[in-house]
């Protein structure tokens, strides 16, 4: 058997970045959730300059923002995964879309609770 050998050094960080960014570009023509993620944070990561009083609030806007678009992005793979997998149904595939589903859920809350307890205690409530 004979090995497959893979690119290394700056080859390798440009085929993983032009993979990385042909699957951003592919979420966002096929996936309308992950398209309002995107112009959501396009608004919310430049009010974040606003809003935050210091850099560790920053950070925490803009990653609140980021961790949706990144969980979007796995619930997408996990979709395109169970429809390539068949198209008959499945409770289990069922299940798996659902959890996708709820990641993204659970992380827009993340994202609502610090948003919102930022701008709380940076109006002194």
């Amino acid at each position: 058997m004979q090995s497959v050998s893979k690119q290394t050094g700056l080859k390798r960080f440009y085929y993983a970045t032009r993979y990385s960014w042909q699957g951003m570009c592919a979420a966002y023509r096929q996936e309308p959730a992950f398209r309002y993620e995107v112009w959501a944070s396009a608004v919310l990561i430049p009010l974040a300059f606003f809003v935050a009083q210091t850099p560790l609030q920053f950070a925490a806007l803009v990653s609140s923002c980021l961790l949706v678009i990144a969980f979007e992005l796995v619930n997408t793979a996990i979709e395109a995964v169970v429809d390539r997998a068949g198209t008959e149904y499945h409770s289990l595939a069922g299940l798996a879309k659902d959890l996708g589903s709820a990641v993204v859920l659970v992380s827009l809350l993340i994202g609502a609770l610090i948003w919102g307890a930022i701008i709380w205690q940076n109006q002194g409530w």
